[in-house]
């Protein structure tokens, strides 16, 4: 018979977990030894648990299954929790493989034992379980990846002890049955629909799986027929756009302007996802950010079908045969002069390449990146669903390996490409079809905002020198290079358009780094608290047409 972990090994394979995210350690040896028994189960080598965890994160979210991750003991879950939390805020299955001492040595108080469950739990909530027994270690794998898949998705963490890796009787499961979900009751979407017919103002908020094409298409049908808006979540978990899709407005990430996003709206009805709040508190300011004149709806619930539940509006509403507004195809011209980032952001809907997958994690310097793209050939996007940095690296590892016939882009701050800058390496070793485009602006751009923001008084050298990132600068071309990825840098327009030709013609990783003044800066960001405080007096067109100039 096999071992635990063999038999582990098969049930996860047979079960479509068949790409592990690895990072392991002594106690995850049989496991690591167990790989060469199952072909169907791709190992993919991660030098940092953050980078492993943000690729299971990158890859669920472009196939709509998990992959494993395997992470030594709890420090290794410490180091990876970051992503986690990203995936667990985007509501992705990730089924995560945490190794333990043996059952018998986690009494000694060996110098690495901690209570993972503990750990485990702040990202992964819905299910933490340690494996006590060899013959129940693949049932107890069985019931992760059913709580991983099940709606809402999740992060599903398994603990390992090493005696029930290695121990024989391992027994193989038959995977878990997979349930659709149910569909809106027709008591809530008759409430809505007439909501909608009432004559107020309405809005959709669409979040997860309400962003992709099917649902898109429903909401935009709706839309056109009764003249709702259509809105979506700040930060997509993956987002269906460009030529030929329903375009959808995100809400802004400055809470003051996404208040003047929901202003004129009497109903704000969710579509998978959560009534909009601010992402932190500041002194003075609400934080929820549905106004009070405003009613909530929810249409469907992360644990309901989003694209069957706007599909059974539609035909309540009797716009189940309207003609959906969809974007026409656009693109900007080829930007020229010293390289700014929107500029970059302007090269970049110039040359998108068919059905790219585009990673956003460019913070402030990604500001123009939607209006940019909007009419670029159709693409997905992913962005920073949790607010943690350091999810773009790892999460176009996971989207390359997960859609090996698409390009993927991934824009990331200079800032932020520190915290996993070892994903290069991988991208690298598994020569995988990414091209990075680092802003390197020589700062952390968006807390200097936000410094301005909160109201902090008598801000010195020394609380700027937090914020900067100049001495020394960082040089990202020859960090690429050194990790085996390709790299240039660019500082105009003209040499920013080339490498990125360059990158897209030549299949593999390639990384350029942009070398670009903030995009919030100087007096622009001195003014924005100000302006910020006065959108509530203003006129609400000219609030709304602030807030397009500030936030397109």
């Amino acid at each position: 018979m096999p071992n635990g972990a063999q038999a582990l090994m098969k049930t996860l394979a047979d079960a479509g977990v068949t790409v592990c995210f690895t990072n392991p350690g002594t106690s995850e040896m049989h496991f690591v030894a167990a790989l060469d028994d199952e072909p169907r189960m791709r190992a993919v080598l991660c030098l940092f648990e953050g980078v492993a965890t943000g690729a299971a994160d990158g890859y669920a979210r472009m196939t709509d299954r998990p992959a494993a991750t395997l992470l030594h003991l709890g420090c290794g879950l410490g180091n990876g929790l970051a992503n986690l939390h990203n995936a667990r805020k985007g509501r992705v299955p990730v089924v995560n493989i945490v190794g333990d001492h043996a059952t018998y040595h986690m009494p000694l108080d060996a110098q690495l034992q901690s209570d993972i469950e503990t750990v485990a739990r702040n990202v992964s909530p819905g299910f933490v379980r340690t494996s006590m027994r060899t013959q129940d270690l693949s049932r107890d794998a069985v019931d992760a990846i059913a709580a991983a898949c099940s709606r809402p998705e999740q992060v599903a963490t398994l603990i390992l002890p090493a005696d029930v890796s290695w121990g024989e009787g391992g027994i193989p499961c038959s995977p878990p049955e997979r349930s659709s979900p149910p569909a809106a009751d027709a008591a809530v979407v008759a409430t809505i629909a007439d909501a909608i017919r009432s004559g107020g103002k309405v809005a959709l908020l669409l979040g997860r799986h309400a962003l992709r094409e099917p649902a898109l298409l429903a909401a935009a049908r709706i839309a056109a027929h009764s003249g709702v808006k259509l809105l979506a979540e700040v930060f997509p978990t993956r987002l269906e756009r460009g030529a030929g899709l329903p375009p959808v407005e995100r809400i802004a990430y400055l809470a003051e302007l996404a208040g003047v996003q929901q202003a004129e709206f009497q109903h704000l009805v969710l579509v998978d996802a959560k009534a909009p709040v601010s992402f932190f508190a500041y002194p003075g300011k609400p934080s929820e950010l549905v106004p009070a004149s405003c009613q909530l709806h929810t249409l469907s619930t992360p644990a309901e079908d989003a694209a069957a539940s706007l599909l059974a509006l539609a035909e309540a509403l009797g716009a189940d045969h309207a003609a959906p507004a969809l974007q026409p195809a656009a693109r900007p011209g080829r930007p020229r002069g010293r390289l700014t980032a929107e500029k970059v952001c302007k090269a970049v809907g110039h040359l998108l390449p068919e059905r790219a997958i585009v990673v956003d994690e460019a913070i402030t310097s990604g500001l123009m990146l939607p209006l940019m793209t909007a009419g670029a050939p159709r693409h997905d996007l992913i962005t920073l669903t949790g607010g943690a940095i350091g999810q773009g690296l790892p999460n176009a590892i996971g989207a390359a390996i997960a859609c090996p016939d698409r390009p993927v882009l991934a824009l990331i701050g200079d800032g932020t490409a520190m915290y996993t800058i070892q994903a290069l390496w991988t991208l690298a070793r598994e020569q995988l079809d990414v091209t990075v485009i680092i802003f390197n602006n020589a700062s952390y751009s968006v807390l200097n905002v936000e410094l301005e923001r909160v109201g902090a008084e008598r801000i010195g050298d020394k609380a700027r020198a937090q914020l900067d990132l100049k001495g020394p600068r960082l040089d990202f071309c020859r960090l690429a290079q050194g990790m085996g990825v390709h790299g240039v840098r660019a500082s105009t327009a003209e040499d920013f358009c080339r490498a990125l030709e360059y990158a897209l013609g030549h299949p593999g990783p390639h990384l350029i780094e942009a070398v670009v003044p903030e995009s919030l800066s100087g007096v622009k960001r001195k003014a924005l608290p100000w302006v910020l405080k006065a959108l509530p007096k203003l006129p609400a067109a000219l609030a709304r047409r602030l807030k397009k100039k500030l936030a397109p």
